[in-house]
């Protein structure tokens, strides 16, 4: 399986971005479909921001809770990140992540930069 996340960039503070990743050379529907986003800086560690299940129920964090909604469109194997009145402590590379719920089986993508900053 492959993952390839695409949409970071260079938002102020209260702005909004809209991450994707698109999964290929696997069975997209078979997938639980998570973001991670991992900051810069010692002492930062990835941390799990979204998740979305094969029959679409939704997880995040106290820490972004209300500002980020995770979604996913089966037919084009794509889950998206849309984030919303981002801070400057949103600033990571974000990163998707696949985990079969058959079988053990896990892919990650390499990741895009988020930064928040004016």
């Amino acid at each position: 399986g492959q993952l390839v996340e695409s949409g970071g960039g260079f938002v102020q503070p209260g702005g909004s971005l809209r991450l994707s990743c698109a999964a290929s050379q696997l069975t997209f529907i078979y997938y639980d479909m998570s973001w991670y986003r991992q900051g810069q800086g010692p002492g930062k560690e990835r941390e799990l921001v979204a998740t979305i299940t094969t029959d679409n129920r939704t997880t995040y964090p106290d820490s972004v809770n209300g500002r980020f909604t995770i979604s996913r469109v089966n037919d084009k194997n794509t889950v998206y990140l849309q984030m919303h009145s981002l801070k400057p402590e949103d600033t990571a590379v974000f990163s998707c992540g696949a985990k079969n719920v058959h079988w053990y089986a896990e892919y990650w993508g390499q990741g895009t930069q988020v930064t928040v900053s004016s």
